[in-house]
């Protein structure tokens, strides 16, 4: 019975930890791995390589801009099976002069 609300009481913890986090702007190294669900030695690879963008204002402590953090989450999206439908129907109709489904 202890385990399990200290088990309840951690959910708990974790998900006021997320809140909190999410309404700072300026996230340090440590968090952004939280809040990417990126590990420690890949988050460093990507700031050393330049595949994320962070910031170094003492040269040594690593810093990241939430806002920017949510872009480089959001880049690359990959189109829905609808959105390529409708793409492809597109293509087809101007290919044809507008005479799509016409003979």
């Amino acid at each position: 019975m202890i385990d399990y609300k200290l088990s309840k009481i951690d959910e708990r913890l974790s998900k006021i930890e997320i809140k909190l986090l999410s309404q700072k702007t300026v996230l340090t190294f440590d968090e952004v791995a939280d809040y990417t669900g990126l590990s420690k030695s890949y988050l460093y690879k990507l700031t050393s390589s330049g595949g994320i963008p962070c910031y170094k204002p003492n040269g040594k402590h690593i810093y990241f801009n939430k806002q920017e953090i949510d872009q480089w989450l959001l880049q690359n999206r990959k189109a829905t099976n609808r959105e390529i439908d409708n793409q492809a129907t597109t293509i087809v109709t101007l290919k044809n002069g507008g005479t799509h489904g016409k003979v």
